[in-house]
């Protein structure tokens, strides 16, 4: 049965069908191949889905198509800049620092990519940077969206490795922090290097003026991030929570909303919702075939005998995560692999937190590697630009990440010191 399924998903990978296919055509030719009931694919995929937590995804989604049609983003965008837009190369680390506070509501990097992309791609354009890194730029800052709390993926391992999702998201906040801090330290010295964004400052907001204009939109962080850890609403409540403030502001405060724009951002949000759910689906019927087969034991035990330390698991691990990211997309990879990967690394003693955020980051990753980075397609979406043309400038921003990722990997305090603060037993 394993051997059908596996066969079966990397010959559909290799015919680029559609990851959520592909995992849903290997489980149910394994469950032919073993002589089982087909009533359990139906069953098991219903199961995948049917678990409050995940409540979260479609509200996130859509909170985040509010924010961009809402007027929320842009003035984000100009808070941004009030604060690092007046030195050489700001309008770079703008962009990394709006997806940061953007990243603190949508909980997802694509949402992240079009809401602020479509705003500061042009801008860049217009200050003389290259096309291609202006894109390369905004598919590695919203990489963040991922990273910072709320987190989608961060979810999705809370639900499949039963990890509590408030920890998680606690947890986040020192990687992402590292990660966006390291970006922009490094745009500000590539621009320095190669001369760019000397009069990135034209036309910036004075802070005071720009915190008044971006008042409601970044109370919304505040009441999302403060309610959860406040203990007044569950992540999950807090998805609805974000839907509902952003609406309300986007209609009735800074009035960008209107009535028939309701229909589009809904539509664009089901579609988004739907594809996702599709994937978690297959990939949970996935899941359950390959451990009822055993392998997670299986894998689990050939893991201990070759890589008989931590360091030296973490450091297999990272390098199977890397590439698995680059041709899988990062919510399936999550739920098909966190199962069977987070025990063995309790077994070695690495806390299923600390183990999560090393998951989440490197699975990032693969958002922004191709062939299949889906940050780069919506980034080359908004720049009007083909994927090969931002590859080249595409690489010193994935060494920095990596550079962020083995600092997650090796220093679990940096994960776990605000978590333990916050969650003393």
């Amino acid at each position: 049965m394993t051997a059908v399924m596996v066969g079966t998903m990397v010959l559909c990978f290799a015919l680029t069908i559609s990851v959520a296919v592909s995992i849903g055509l290997a489980g149910i030719l394994g469950i032919q191949a073993s002589n089982a009931n087909m009533l359990i694919s139906v069953k098991e995929m219903f199961n995948s889905i049917n678990k409050f937590p995940l409540a979260a995804i479609p509200f996130f989604i859509l909170a985040g198509n509010l924010m961009e049609t809402g007027g929320i983003s842009r003035r984000l965008v100009e808070f941004a800049k009030s604060i690092v837009g007046g030195v050489q190369g700001g309008l770079p680390m703008t962009c990394v620092l709006t997806c940061m506070i953007f990243a603190a509501v949508s909980g997802s990097s694509v949402a992240t990519t079009f809401a602020i992309g479509a705003i500061l791609i042009p801008a860049l354009i217009k200050h003389g940077y290259p096309t291609s890194y202006a894109a390369a730029l905004q598919a590695t800052s919203a990489e963040l969206g991922v990273i910072i709390p709320p987190s989608i993926p961060m979810i999705l391992y809370g639900v499949s490795a039963e990890v509590s999702i408030g920890e998680l998201f606690i947890a986040g906040f020192g990687p992402g922090l590292l990660i966006g801090g390291a970006l922009m330290l490094f745009v500000y010295i590539w621009c320095k290097w190669k001369g760019w964004g000397k009069n990135d400052g034209d036309g910036r907001l004075s802070f005071g003026k720009a915190t008044v204009q971006a008042g409601w939109a970044l109370l919304m962080p505040i009441i999302i991030l403060g309610g959860i850890y406040g203990g007044i609403f569950t992540p999950t409540e807090a998805s609805a929570v974000a839907v509902f403030y952003a609406l309300v502001v986007g209609m009735i405060i800074y009035r960008e909303i209107g009535v028939n724009d309701l229909y589009a951002i809904l539509r664009k949000s089901v579609i988004s919702s739907g594809v996702i759910m599709f994937i978690i689906a297959n990939a949970g019927l996935f899941a359950f075939l390959i451990t009822r087969a055993g392998v997670p034991d299986a894998i689990g035990r050939w893991l201990e005998s070759v890589l008989q330390s931590p360091a030296m698991f973490l450091l297999g691990v990272n390098a199977a995560l890397f590439i698995i990211g680059m041709f899988i997309e990062t919510s399936a990879a999550i739920i098909v692999l966190a199962p069977i990967l987070a025990p063995v690394a309790m077994h070695f003693g690495i806390d299923p937190v600390h183990f999560g955020l090393v998951m989440v980051v490197n699975l990032a990753l693969g958002m922004i590697t191709p062939p299949f980075g889906v940050n780069l397609f919506a980034a080359c979406t908004v720049a009007k630009i083909s994927l090969d043309r931002i590859v080249t400038q595409l690489v010193p921003f994935v060494l920095v990440v990596l550079a962020c990722l083995m600092v997650v990997t090796y220093v679990p305090a940096l994960s776990l010191t605000l978590r333990d603060l916050v969650y003393a037993k």
